[in-house]
């Protein structure tokens, strides 16, 4: 394991991840994640309730939603490289303690600038913990084999994390108020940090040079603001809009300026010549391309669910259930599949077949087709985390051991830019097919038709205001031109994930497993005595 340095370490902490332990590690990392991923969507189903009581402003509610994930994408390289040079389970640790800390202010926040606050600090926290769990696993197993098995759990449970965060939050919700979201990660974390520290093995990088402290916030800024302005874009901003424009072209400057400066440097921050490996290239495209593909469409598929069948965000929520257990079983059964296959025809076949599942959904219409729908969405869940496993696994056995917590910020950094560009690409798409279905609606007046165009909510709150014939024809109108726009992002959807699978050919063929380093003798009694 080059580039990793372990002899500073206690010796029951080097011993740390051998043999079974380290599937008692990955568990605690998987713990970790589950935290992560549930608080970057429980907060969704409390909103009506925090803008009740803190009575927050239509900017300030905004943030409140946003600044997690904005914060959390940002820092994710700065940490992660972080991580490399000072240990990533030191920075996992701090992570920990700074989430509890910013759960217990966000649950007692009384009004909606400290509710900010504390969500920006939780988005610190995540960006310490996410790239750590995905490095300390590529430490704690270094057979392929093993770590591609990891890797599959640990995919699972994000997608877990994900879907249970409106169910918790709901569930929650209903018993207590709105700070109890926040509040039932304290507990966790209580339990997480003496764990972890018991049992988290310690790793850093090789520690040449010093840290490039300039470099890492350039990044961050750089990072920032290209995400800040890509979910303006996918909020409905305008195109040519100051708020949008200036962090976009003030972000990939900065982007620009730390890429040319990485190569001047002696000891960089990122080793940019990871991306010179077409492997490790391609998995980083092949990540972004899903997610772009997908995210958007997922939530003009919940937007589907609730407004044109009419169904309540409970059962929008279990409809989609089982687009979240496919992707778990793909994530558990992914290992086996890339020993069997190789990474290029199992990312490859991930690809189109999401695709023909995104095609088969365009036979949705305004009427429940339940069958349809089950049929499809398992297809999706099992095709995108084929994908995505398939990917991440190739990224990260790529990357040098002493470049992990890089590398794995590097893919979380893709994923997270791709759901941001997603949303904002196929919502446009989006838009741009739905507007024209309403621009000449009989009876209904072209103010009317102008302002029900912007969304399929907006038109059905007109179509009330005009009640009788026009409120009705408006309303079918809406939801026509709704679908039409639905079947029209999912081609495009599928374009793109077809352009992931050509992508994908670059991947290498076989998965290459390499040696691992069998310990001497002599070091196999120090590990006992030692334990």
């Amino acid at each position: 394991m080059s580039g990793t340095t372990t002899a500073a370490a206690p010796p029951r902490r080097r011993a740390a991840g051998a043999g079974a332990n380290r599937w008692v590690v990955l568990v605690v990392l998987c713990v970790s994640l589950l935290l992560v991923a549930v608080d970057a969507t429980v907060l969704h189903v409390a909103v009506p309730a925090v803008t009740e009581d803190l009575r927050p402003g239509a900017i300030e509610l905004l943030w409140i939603v946003d600044v997690y994930p904005l914060v959390c994408a940002s820092l994710l390289i700065l940490f992660g490289t972080l991580g490399d040079r000072v240990g990533r389970r030191r920075v996992l640790l701090l992570g920990y303690g700074l989430f509890g800390v910013a759960s217990a202010l966000a649950a007692l926040a009384d009004g909606a600038q400290v509710l900010i606050l504390a969500r920006a600090l939780l988005g610190v926290g995540g960006a310490m913990i996410m790239p750590a769990t995905l490095s300390i696993l590529r430490q704690v197993f270094p057979d392929r084999r093993e770590r591609a098995l990891a890797i599959g759990v640990w995919s699972a449970v994000a997608a877990v994390g994900a879907a249970v965060g409106p169910l918790l939050g709901g569930f929650l919700l209903e018993h207590f108020w709105w700070g109890s979201v926040f509040l039932v990660n304290i507990p966790l974390m209580l339990v997480s940090l003496p764990v972890g520290r018991l049992l988290l093995p310690e790793s850093k990088g090789d520690g040449a040079g010093p840290w490039d402290v300039a470099g890492a916030l350039m990044a961050a800024a750089g990072l920032f603001g290209v995400v800040l302005g890509v979910k303006r874009l996918g909020g409905g901003e305008p195109v040519a809009s100051a708020v949008t424009v200036l962090p976009l072209l003030v972000g990939a400057a900065l982007l620009a300026a730390f890429v040319r400066r990485q190569r001047r440097r002696t000891h960089p921050l990122v080793d940019l010549r990871m991306f010179r490996r077409p492997a490790f290239s391609t998995s980083v495209g092949c990540i972004v391309l899903a997610m772009l593909a997908l995210v958007g469409l997922e939530l003009i598929a919940a937007q589907y669910l609730q407004l044109v069948l009419g169904l309540s965000p409970l059962q929008t929520g279990l409809r989609l259930l089982p687009l979240t257990f496919a992707a778990m079983a793909a994530g558990l059964a992914g290992a086996r599949m890339l020993r069997r296959f190789g990474p290029r025809r199992m990312v490859c076949a991930g690809f189109c077949l999401t695709a023909g599942a995104v095609v088969l959904l365009t036979a949705m219409g305004r009427e429940d087709h339940c069958a349809l729908l089950l049929t499809g969405f398992v297809l999706l869940g099992f095709g995108l985390e084929t994908t995505l496993f398939g990917a991440y696994e190739s990224m990260l056995s790529e990357a040098p051991q002493a470049q992990a917590g890089g590398a794995a910020a590097i893919g979380e950094t893709s994923y997270q830019l791709g759901a941001g560009i997603g949303i904002a690409l196929l919502g446009s798409v989006m838009n741009a097919a739905y507007g024209p279905g309403l621009a000449d609606v009989p009876g209904v007046p072209a103010s009317a038709s102008s302002a029900a165009g912007h969304s399929l909510g907006e038109a059905y709150e007109v179509a009330a205001q005009l009640g009788g014939p026009a409120g009705a024809a408006l309303r079918r109108a809406a939801a026509d031109a709704f679908v039409h726009g639905l079947h029209v992002t999912l081609l495009v959807s599928a374009g793109l994930l077809l352009l992931g699978a050509a992508m994908a050919l670059r991947l290498p063929r076989v998965m290459q497993c390499e040696a691992v380093a069998v310990p001497a003798p002599r070091d196999a009694v120090e590990s006992r005595v030692s334990v």
